[in-house]
């Protein structure tokens, strides 16, 4: 039944004039930022503070600005269905996009090493109508309705959605050309690999550097940043490779590291885009742990 019920407001949003669906989505951001729990704000502004210098006040306000985009996306998502490979360029343009296909000239598959920045969910979407075979790996989530709703949304342009306990899939997409989206910027616990992230370590996931040195495929850092006229750009960088030395793990961290740094010059540039929500910083290095514990 909440499947349905949220699937009816979709319908009855998505038509609605580009105009009045962000300023719907403005008031849910707005509506929502003194739901975000004390500790949490607390939290972000300190990382915002640690990363880029700022004081206190000129965090916060990045760290609000960040959370209340969150409406707005949204909205966006809704409109996925009404993207085609007619109207694709009016709302998503590339730029870079020769990294893209210089990467699957390479014919081992592509790695898509994107993060929570801009609109995210946009990109494995607009790739597809761009005509690239895309393989986005998402989170289950708990609800199996939202679940079922955000999957039928993310995959109405043609792109696959695998979960991210799917690696045999991910390695079979590879084998076969395809393109594999994986998110590079949450905290990964203690299976992540412990590298510098403005300037301080942080457990950052291996998936990336892991599949890249297991197939000889590719990695692309793709981000997408927000236009002030209501459109979306989607940067390639060059594409890394991941070498294959005898020492995997240290073949792990030199990807991860280059893949971190790329991202730090991407998130400076558009601040208020990344998601300072998350704790990047949560998990501490074995020995920093080890000597808390003591």
């Amino acid at each position: 039944m909440q499947y349905y019920l949220v699937k009816l407001i979709c319908w009855l949003l998505r038509p609605l004039p580009a105009g009045m669906r962000n300023r719907i989505g403005d008031f849910i951001g707005e509506s929502l930022w003194p739901l975000v729990p004390m500790k949490r704000r607390e939290m972000a502004v300190a990382n915002v503070m640690a990363s880029l210098g700022l004081d206190a006040p000129s965090a916060l306000a990045v760290v609000r600005r960040s959370a209340v985009r969150f409406g707005r996306m949204f909205m966006e998502l809704l409109t996925i269905p009404k993207l085609t490979r007619n109207n694709i360029d009016s709302f998503v343009i590339l730029r870079g996009r020769e990294y893209f296909d210089q990467a699957f000239a390479h014919g081992k598959g592509v790695i898509i090493a994107a993060a929570h920045s801009g609109n995210w969910e946009l990109i494995g979407p607009a790739l597809a109508l761009y005509g690239y075979e895309i393989v986005g790996v998402a989170q289950r989530q708990t609800n199996a309705a939202m679940d079922r709703l955000i999957n039928e949304i993310r995959t109405s342009t043609g792109m696959h959605i695998t979960y991210k306990s799917g690696v045999r899939e991910m390695i079979a997409y590879l084998s076969e050309g395809k393109a594999i989206g994986l998110i590079m910027d949450q905290d990964a616990r203690e299976q992540g690999v412990f590298t510098e992230f403005f300037g301080r370590i942080a457990s950052t996931p291996q998936g990336p550097a892991a599949l890249s040195r297991m197939k000889g495929s590719l990695i692309v850092p793709t981000f997408i940043t927000a236009n002030a006229d209501g459109t979306h750009t989607i940067i390639f960088h060059p594409p890394l490779a991941t070498e294959k030395t005898d020492d995997r793990d240290r073949d792990f961290l030199v990807t991860t590291r280059k893949l971190n740094a790329i991202l730090e010059e991407h998130i400076r540039a558009h601040p208020h885009e990344w998601f300072w929500l998350h704790n990047r910083w949560k998990t501490k290095p074995p020995a920093e742990k080890a000597g808390q514990d003591k």
